[in-house]
């Protein structure tokens, strides 16, 4: 037996540079499968053959240039406009759990707070590119920064892509954005402390869900 509702979920994981977004989607993607859940776990920017290559000019630019932000948010919007038409609404209307390493709140903390776009910038263009779509839940990773650079060391040896790299004055902009949107948004989003094991955390992120989707999955 499972709850397998008709229409499924869409749950996004936001936070900044190593805050553990991939590891708890895995998680997650794992836990729901375990209840019999339909789960399709994807990224952004990517998830579908365009949008991929998108990522790759994305993250790593050609050589001796550099994306402003109206340029980032733009290609940005573009993609998640093909990854949304193509596999998370057709996901979400076959009865799938749609668990999405970052979304549309990336592009506010990037682009629109961090690189000073604004948000109305921002929504607009997902709101043209994607009809406005929002996960059920959005949940906010956070970790401090030292354990957020000791995670990236770990996990790509010191090597970072183009977002990545840039200085620690600007992934302290995304962090206060995505506290922001979060505060303004306490209904959408979940907060949750990432410095804890990966373990721990899992836990956390399934009271949460459970308490605001009405799903047991423990």
């Amino acid at each position: 037996m499972t709850d397998n509702p008709t229409k499924g979920r869409f749950i996004a994981f936001e936070g900044g540079e190593g805050a553990g977004k991939s590891t708890q989607a895995n998680l997650l993607a794992d836990a729901l499968k375990a209840k019999g859940h339909l789960v399709d776990i994807t990224r952004e920017p990517g998830g579908t053959p365009g949008a991929e290559a998108i990522r790759s000019i994305l993250l790593d630019p050609p050589e001796g240039s550099a994306w402003g932000s109206q340029a980032e948010a733009l290609l940005f919007a573009a993609a998640r406009s093909d990854h949304v038409a193509k596999r998370i609404r057709p996901a979400i209307a076959s009865g799938t759990w749609v668990v999405c390493d970052r979304f549309v709140d990336s592009s506010r903390a990037y682009q629109g707070g961090a690189g000073a776009l604004g948000d109305e910038a921002i929504t607009a263009l997902h709101r043209f590119g994607s009809a406005g779509l929002r996960p059920d839940l959005t949940i906010l990773i956070e970790v401090s920064a030292d354990r957020a650079e000791q995670r990236l060391f770990e996990r790509d040896a010191g090597e970072a892509d183009a977002i990545e790299g840039r200085g620690a004055a600007y992934h302290a902009r995304v962090a206060a954005s995505f506290r922001a949107l979060a505060e303004a948004d306490p209904v959408g989003f979940a907060i949750v402390d990432g410095n804890a094991s990966p373990g721990q955390v899992h836990k956390a992120i399934l009271a949460v869900i459970e308490e605001r989707l009405g799903v047991q999955l423990a």
